[in-house]
């Protein structure tokens, strides 16, 4: 059985959502069908789950490919269907992939500035970016607030911002790079 059927049938978004006093807005902004890539900032390796709390849209995250290289943590990894990318290498495959899925209607989750490591100076990479573009598909920003935590003893907010509509087109780098720019403010802007 796929853990996604696993998590809808025990219900585990209400679960989640309590435990950690959840206060999502926005949540109508997720398109309710067809492609369309998440963006958000990303401080906690717990942000995938947090992000799934904005939509009962099944979530496909693009994730670094180190994580499977722990077999038990790789297969929950590919029980959730998620695509491992080679991180700074211009992983085609792992974009063909995502595209794929783009193409066939489904919700692609990224985290641009790739790592959750605290770093004042991240910069958004252009991966998202370049998707959206080569596939016409909307960038939804979303806002984590408060993930950054073992237990849940602080509210978690959840700000979804309006989605940026993309023409499909040639991704090239001008391109990419003013798409990444207006999804990383628009994801700044709802703070």
């Amino acid at each position: 059985m796929r853990l996604w059927s696993l998590v809808e049938r025990l219900r585990l978004h209400g679960l989640v959502a309590r435990l950690y006093r959840v206060e999502l807005s926005g949540a109508e902004r997720v398109p309710l069908s067809g492609g369309g890539i998440i963006v958000s900032n990303h401080e906690s390796l717990s942000d995938p789950v947090i992000v799934c709390l904005a939509t009962r849209r099944r979530v496909r995250f693009v994730a670094k490919a180190e994580l499977w290289r722990l077999p038990l943590l790789g297969a929950v990894m590919d029980s959730f269907g998620a695509v491992p990318v080679e991180r700074g290498r211009g992983d085609t495959g792992a974009m063909a992939r995502a595209g794929v899925l783009l193409d066939e209607g489904e919700l692609i989750g990224m985290f641009p500035r790739g790592t959750c490591k605290p770093a004042a100076s991240r910069r958004w990479q252009r991966g998202a970016a370049r998707l959206a573009l080569a596939h016409g598909v909307p960038l939804v920003p979303i806002r984590l607030e408060n993930t950054r935590q073992l237990v849940p003893w602080r509210r978690v907010r959840i700000s979804v911002g309006e989605p940026i509509p993309v023409e499909r087109g040639a991704p090239t780098i001008a391109a990419a790079r003013s798409l990444t720019r207006a999804a990383e403010l628009a994801v700044e802007q709802l703070a």
